[in-house]
Formats: structure tokens, sequence, C-alpha cells
């Protein structure tokens, strides 16, 4: 059990000081998966699919790189976990649908590559909402997986596979994706740190897109320096992705490393006013305030912002992500690849794709798509997408004109802590408004990161506290938020997943 609880960055100079190797590391990640993981009926049901040759080949082979003194990456050796919508050669790549059923990619995604290229052996691809649709991984195709603070409870979504294996002690660091807080609302439910980079830091390459303006991939780890080793990783500029950005970014290791001495004179920091009030959980807001109290102890300055456009960030995402999901997803035709449901006689190729979409598709996934096609109609382009993407353009003039006064702004991740499993199921807008506080980052293409602030005081469950910075300015989110874990980490004596219930050895729900 000591290997599994270390941070990547412990595993990391443990590898590099001959004290483990890589392939003890992997093995003993492989059989926590094995003894907690279980399946769509019991256990935390984090993976989909386990690559245990694979990975305990990586390994083997970064353990002789270490011993010739040839290293990759400083992280060389370390294990990882996907998020089953980014494509992995000769690995299923699912996306949590029926529809993809099978399907092995015949090339990498560039964060995959980067991955492979600096020695990290993956363990498998993880469980996620259908094609990245929820806000609660119960959408997934394949069963749902369960918190592992509590597996009668949600583990956030579309990404509560990543987060739920990171939580769990089942991988050092995994990735996920971030199109309206996907990475970082999970990590608020499972006490883990997730963070949505600037739009177009790192590539979007070989990520099965849901709605290509908003979709971002980002780290799931258990600290702060954790997740800026993993981004350092995987950003930089991609000619394979047009909306890479040709533009480095600060050093955000250094920023993570300058933020865990605990001082943050000269920081200004700004809370949203508007992500609070009545549907605010109290616990939630307990916690929130008293990590606002750490970092005024810590020398930032404080002070309360208003973006008034927020309120509608909610409405306008649920425009403009439906329209490109439905845009997106019709290449799902059942004519190149994935599924294919033939009807009985001699069925057209129109009635195949009804039968075969029909049949791979989920109910939120399909929901989604009528609401994206109507949007797009002729008649309504302009009454709904077209407002919506002004309503996108007021959110990022709020960020503009809030960070002509404040380095970073700040809020709860999530209005509430983990929900019961099939609590919301049949409540589509009741689980649209856990995105409530991570949605105006996605529209406004603005870096954000999720740190655990605490424990309700009504559930005993994880709250998560929100950072957002200018886009490029990811730094910020690394600086402040490991101030946060530093100061609150010494509070409580210890990590926050330190405190979760240990998940049953044999992996069944208590």
């Amino acid at each position: 059990m000591s290997w599994i609880k270390k941070t990547a960055a412990e595993l990391a100079d443990a590898l590099a000081a001959g004290e483990v190797t890589s392939v003890e590391l992997t093995q003993a990640h492989l059989d926590r998966i094995a003894a907690v993981d279980g399946d769509a009926t019991a256990g935390v049901h984090a993976f989909l699919h386990v690559d245990a040759e694979g990975a305990l080949a990586a390994a083997e082979a970064s353990d002789k790189r270490r011993a010739a003194g040839a290293p990759l990456h400083h992280l060389d050796g370390v294990p990882i976990a996907v998020k089953d919508v980014l494509a992995t050669q000769g690995l299923p790549t699912t996306c949590g649908s029926k529809i993809l059923e099978g399907w092995i990619p015949p090339y990498d995604a560039t964060v995959v590559r980067k991955i492979k290229a600096a020695g990290l052996p993956i363990l498998g691809k993880t469980n996620m909402d259908e094609f990245a649709m929820g806000s609660s991984t119960e959408h997934s195709a394949y069963g749902p997986t369960r918190n592992p603070w509590d597996q009668t409870r949600i583990p956030g979504g579309s990404g509560g596979g990543s987060a739920a294996a990171v939580a769990a002690f089942e991988a050092p660091l995994a990735i996920g994706t971030d199109t309206g807080g996907s990475i970082r609302q999970p990590g608020a439910v499972t006490g883990t740190v997730g963070v949505k980079p600037t739009y177009g830091a790192v590539s979007r390459y070989g990520l099965v897109a849901l709605a290509n303006s908003l979709d971002q991939a980002g780290p799931v780890t258990r600290t702060v320096l954790d997740s800026a080793l993993l981004q350092e990783l995987i950003g930089g500029h991609d000619p394979l992705d047009s909306t890479s950005v040709d533009q480095p970014l600060p050093s955000l290791v250094d920023a993570a490393r300058a933020g865990a001495t605990g001082d943050l004179t000269g920081v200004r920091i700004g809370v949203i006013s508007e992500l609070s009030g009545d549907g605010w959980q109290p616990g939630v807001m307990a916690r929130f305030q008293e990590s606002v109290d750490v970092l005024v102890k810590a020398g930032a300055e404080v002070v309360e912002v208003s973006c008034p456009n927020f309120v509608h960030a909610l409405a306008a995402y649920y425009l403009i992500l439906p329209a490109e999901c439905s845009s997106n997803l019709a290449k799902f035709d059942a004519m190149r690849y994935g599924l294919r449901v033939t009807p009985e006689g001699n069925p057209s190729s129109e009635e195949v794709m009804k039968a075969s979409r029909d049949a791979g598709f989920g109910d939120e996934v399909k929901r989604r798509i009528i609401i994206g096609t109507y949007a797009l109609s002729s008649g309504y382009y302009d009454a709904y997408y077209g407002q919506a993407q002004k309503v996108r353009t007021l959110i990022s003039r709020d960020f503009e004109a809030a960070f002509e006064s404040v380095d970073v702004l700040v809020s709860p991740t999530a209005p509430t802590t983990a929900f019961a499993l099939g609590e919301k199921l049949d409540d589509p807008i009741a689980m649209y408004l856990n995105d409530l506080a991570t949605i105006p980052a996605n529209l406004a293409g603005v870096p954000g990161i999720s740190v655990p602030a605490g424990l309700a005081d009504e559930d005993g469950l994880p709250v998560g506290f929100q950072i957002l910075a200018p886009a490029l300015a990811d730094d910020r989110c690394y600086r402040v938020g490991a101030a946060l874990e530093a100061l609150l980490t010494a509070e409580w004596g210890g990590p926050l997943l330190d405190k979760a219930p240990a998940v049953p050895e044999n992996g069944t729900i208590r």
C-alpha cells in the first residue's frame, strides 16, 4: 500500500534514487486495480480496459533506461491512466459508448504520444459519460463509476473514471478532458486536483470531439505539483491541431513550487459574487470561505468581483455544446466504423443508420443531438445558437474586465458535494446545474484548477476550491492552488485523501 499512496513527484524521485523499479510500481498499481476496481456491478469501476501486459512492458523498458542512466523524462516509469476519449493505438477507445465498442484506433492522440515518449506506463483507459456528456459518469454505456469516498455516490463527470482511479490509489496520475468542468468537477467531489489548461495549450489531436470550441485535455492528480509536472509533459504547440496555441507558458512547476511556500504577498484574488447564494450547499460555502481566509493569511488581497453575465453561462453552454455535438457525432453513421445494426429485409442505408444510432447512442447523447440539431436548424440558428455565441462574448468580456483588477478569480468548484447514484438521472436540468461554476472558463477558454478544500459538515464528503486565471496565465492557478494546498494540508495534518474511508480490498460496495 505504501508505494501507491505516494505522489507522482515522490515516485519519480524514488525511481531516480533507485529505491524502487517501474515494474514494481506498475505491478503495485495493477494489483490495487485488481483488488478494488471491480466491474459495472461492484467496486469503484474506474477502468473500462486495463492493459497489464502493455504497462509492464513499458515499465521494464523504463527500468532499462534508468539502469543505463538515460531516462526520457523526470516522470519516466511513473504509471498513468488515460480517459477513454483519447485515441490509443492498439488499445480500445470507446468513449463510454456502445457505438464504438471494440474500436481500436490505428494512431495515438498527441497527448498519448507524448506520454509514451516520456516513458510513462499506461495502466489502461478510464470510464466516462458517453462521449463526455454528463456530470456523474452514470451515462457510460458500460455502467457507472463509484466514488471511493462513498460508493453509493457519483464520482463526478464526465471524467469520473480518471478522478476515481486517482482517489482510490489505482493510479498516481490520470488524463481527463474538460468541456464544461469534466476534470474540475470530478476533482472536487473525489478530493483530487483537476486542471483545465488554457484552451489550445494542450493538443486536442486524437481527442474524440464532443464540442471542438470547448474540449480541453488536462491532468488529474493528487497534488498541485503533480498536475504541473503532467501538464508541462503533455502541453505545447502541435501542428496537427489547428487550435493549438503556438506560445510557451510560464513554468508551471516553478509556480507550483513557489506557491508551496505559502506566501501569496501581492497576489490579488477576486471572489466571484455570482457563484454563491441560494442552491449552494452550506458545507460547500463554509469550506470555501475558510479557504479564502487561509489565502488572506498567506498575504493575498481578496476583493469581491461581479461577473454579471456568468448567470447566463449555463443556458449559453447548453445551446453551443449540443450544436457542436450534433455536428461532431454525425460521422457515426454505421457506414465507416463503429456499431452497425442491419434491420431485417432489404434496408436502405438510411434505415441502417437509424437503427445503428438508435442502438448505439444512449439517452443523454440522443437528447443533446436533438437539441443541437434544432438549435442549428433553419429559422432557429440566429435565435438560439447565434444568441448563445453573443452571450459567450459577453462572458469573455466579464473575465477581461475582472482580470484588470485581480490576478485570479475564485469560487467553489461545484454547488454541492457528490450526490447519490441515480438521484438526478431522471432530471437533466438538475444534472446540468452541477456545472454552474465551471462552464464560464470553457466558454472563455481560460485556465482553471480545482483544489481540495476540505469536507462538508453535512456528509463528510470532499469540497473543491476553483481558481481561474487569464488565458496563458496557467502558472497563476498553480501558484495560488499550491499555496492553498500547502496551508490546508498543514492544518489537516496530512493530505485530504488520507481521511477517506478505505476502499474495501475486495472491491465490494459497502
